[in-house]
């Protein structure tokens, strides 16, 4: 699998690069969907963590792959979500952080995205532990994160988020 776009049965994860993540932080769409050549739906780029990101790749261009990525239906041509980890492998753990746009959900796009991008940070043979920190009125991530195996270990209070619910997991995720 390439490390810039990871496949699965319907979707293309596809890293959004320093020069994609300044288009989404402009929220210029247009310029989006001329670049990535699929649909970009109103609204997406408010979504992505984009100035963390980019600030992230400044200081190490190698965290790429393990950054944001576009979520993008190959049939529907068009982008569903956002996926990555917040940053590369640290001690063998990654933390997973995902957004499926509202008119996408319940479509198991987003249980389809975790499976390919944690199978793929575990073929890396560098991430052997998945992090996922969800606040405790997400009830949809909570049952995904259930339904991906994950069980909780604790809490944290985060700065900008509030209490999240902290859930691991040994990867490969099945």
């Amino acid at each position: 699998m390439s490390d810039d776009v990871i496949r699965s049965d319907r979707l293309d994860l596809t890293v959004l690069t320093p020069k994609l993540l300044q288009l989404v932080l402009r929220g210029d769409a247009a310029e989006l969907q001329r670049a990535l050549g699929v649909h970009v739906p109103a609204g997406w780029c408010s979504g992505v963590p984009a100035r963390r990101r980019l600030a992230q790749l400044a200081d190490d261009r190698n965290e790429q792959p393990w950054l944001v990525r576009a979520v993008v239906h190959r049939d529907q041509q068009e982008v569903v979500g956002h996926i990555g980890f917040h940053a590369p492998p640290r001690g063998g753990r990654v933390e997973i952080g995902y957004e499926i746009m509202p008119g996408h959900r319940r479509k198991g796009y987003a249980i389809e995205a975790a499976r390919a991008l944690t199978g793929w940070a575990h073929g890396t043979g560098r991430a052997m532990i998945c992090v996922a920190c969800i606040r405790p009125d997400n009830t949809a991530s909570l049952a995904l994160a259930a339904a991906l195996g994950f069980h909780r270990v604790g809490a944290r209070n985060d700065a900008a988020d509030g209490l999240e619910l902290i859930h691991e997991r040994t990867l490969p995720v099945a």
